[in-house]
């Protein structure tokens, strides 16, 4: 049974836009499974959010990098004594692999899915509430009203391209989660304030606190320093308030 939340905060852009396509990329996998047409057009407009984020950034340039970073590291610490050497290989053939895997792939991803004509029209609807009813897009009522099994199989393919980016994704944010021990901490009347060490990048924070304390976490920061609120969720007639009592928490600095 789940006793603690756990917030995360990312101290910089590149993880943070990982941690956005890591839920995007859940919420697709949770919508392609559902039968009704009310899953199909969310899996849909689920993928066009994952098309924006790539039409914006050369993220396959960035998760390279990242995972070469990853790699050198680990390199470092094959002749440690203290390091399972056998799992230490097993994680360093997923690195190279999926190095590998996007070092393949040609071109820019995703962009014959970007440039289909069902996607670009759903796409200029998008941003109009209620766009795509069916009299918007006979197109795509047309589509939504096909056998499942095509729906299916036209969603894997749509999905395909970003399935080696889904992967790179999951190691390197795994990695950082992984990276450090959580220490337990004490927010005094629900505040929590602390400077960073330059020498020692925090890339993600984690705080993690108890179900029944009733409060939820704040994080704002950046390379220098953080801090974490303890709010009270708000009511009908109040907005959410800072906590007057000390608040337990799990502080993880992940630096890998």
């Amino acid at each position: 049974m789940k006793t603690q939340t756990t917030y995360e905060f990312p101290l910089n852009e590149r993880i943070r836009i990982f941690m956005r396509l890591e839920q995007l990329f859940n919420q697709l996998n949770h919508f392609m499974k559902g039968l009704s047409v009310f899953d199909k057009r969310a899996a849909i407009d689920v993928l066009l959010d994952i098309l924006t984020i790539f039409s914006r950034s050369d993220l396959k340039s960035e998760l390279i990098k990242e995972l070469d970073r990853h790699t050198k590291v680990l390199n470092q610490l094959i002749d440690s004594q203290s390091v399972d050497t056998i799992k230490l290989h097993e994680i360093l053939a997923e690195l190279n692999q999926a190095s590998r895997s996007l070092y393949s792939s040609n071109g820019k991803i995703g962009i014959r899915v970007m440039e289909s004509d069902l996607f670009q029209s759903i796409s200029q609807r998008n941003s109009i509430p209620g766009g795509s009813c069916s009299f918007d897009l006979p197109a795509f009522h047309y589509w939504l009203e096909q056998d499942q099994a095509e729906q299916q199989k036209d969603l894997e393919r749509w999905t395909q391209p970003f399935n080696n980016i889904r992967t790179a994704i999951d190691l390197i944010l795994g990695f950082i989660r992984q990276s450090n021990t959580p220490s337990q901490e004490i927010a005094a009347a629900g505040f929590y304030q602390l400077a960073l060490d330059k020498n020692h990048p925090v890339q993600l924070l984690r705080v993690s606190i108890d179900l029944d304390l009733n409060c939820f976490a704040e994080i704002s920061g950046g390379k220098h320093r953080f801090s974490v609120r303890f709010m009270k969720p708000s009511s009908d007639e109040n907005r959410p308030s800072q906590v007057s009592e000390d608040i337990p928490f799990s502080l993880t600095r992940c630096m890998f």
